[in-house]
């Protein structure tokens, strides 16, 4: 499984558009390699690099296997937003305080549909995801404000 974005590389800067300098939209991502047998995809986009450690900037999950793209600024049709550490439950872009941080794009392929109300966070998400991964990849993304 492959995840890929046509505006950055993995380890590429992400354009400014998409974080809190910009537009503050979610990148276009596309989803490759899906395995069969897939119910549904997770995906997950963190920063390892916050003060407070680890910061959650979007949960989705119930994505269709069937969608590969998940198109700028939106969700796909009957997915999932969960709450992020900006307590909104929606894409919430890079906005580092200061250096250059990385943010993680994790896209997982699950054998089930799961059963969470928006109102989860990213480790209610993790738990509901352990012993159905069929398998996940992931692309990381860098960005410092000017």
């Amino acid at each position: 499984m492959e995840i890929k974005s046509p505006v950055f590389e993995n380890n590429g800067m992400i354009p400014a558009k998409y974080t809190c300098d910009g537009e503050n939209i979610n990148p276009p991502l596309e989803i490759l390699g899906i395995p069969q047998g897939a119910k549904s995809l997770a995906l997950v986009i963190d920063d390892p690099d916050a003060s407070t450690g680890m910061w959650d900037h979007w949960t989705v999950w119930n994505i269709n296997p069937q969608e590969n793209l998940i198109k700028e600024n939106s969700v796909p049709a009957g997915a999932v937003e969960g709450m992020n550490d900006f307590q909104k439950t929606r894409y919430g872009g890079p906005c580092p305080h200061q250096g250059k941080h990385r943010y993680f794009f994790k896209i997982y392929a699950l054998d089930r549909i799961l059963n969470l109300s928006s109102s989860a966070r990213k480790k209610d998400l993790e738990k509901a995801m352990e012993c159905h991964i069929l398998d996940s990849a992931q692309i990381t993304g860098l960005y410092q404000r000017a």
